[in-house]
């Protein structure tokens, strides 16, 4: 425990850092979430404005540094190749 008061300052900062953080996080979650249950559900329409809806959410996500970079790119790269694989499903 903390025990100067310039350290119990810091401990509160990060415990209040750390929940908006987690809030933060849960929200990216969610969004990739909803992408996914739409590719599930194999609606393309809906996958797609999902998408559209996660990529900025998780681009701003990724230049805060509450995701790294290359976890948002994986992110995006994976979400996009199923959608480009169910319009391609889609179409045949």
């Amino acid at each position: 425990m903390a025990n100067s008061p310039s350290a119990k300052k810091r401990a509160k900062q990060a415990d209040k850092r750390r929940s908006h953080n987690g809030s933060l996080r849960s929200m990216v979650r969610t969004y990739i979430k909803n992408v996914v249950k739409a590719i599930e559900a194999k609606d393309l329409e809906k996958a797609q404005a999902a998408f559209t809806q996660a990529v900025p959410v998780i681009d701003r996500m990724a230049d805060k540094g509450i995701i790294h970079k290359n976890k948002a790119a994986r992110h995006k790269s994976r979400l996009n190749g199923h959608i480009k694989a169910l319009s391609v499903a889609a179409a045949a």
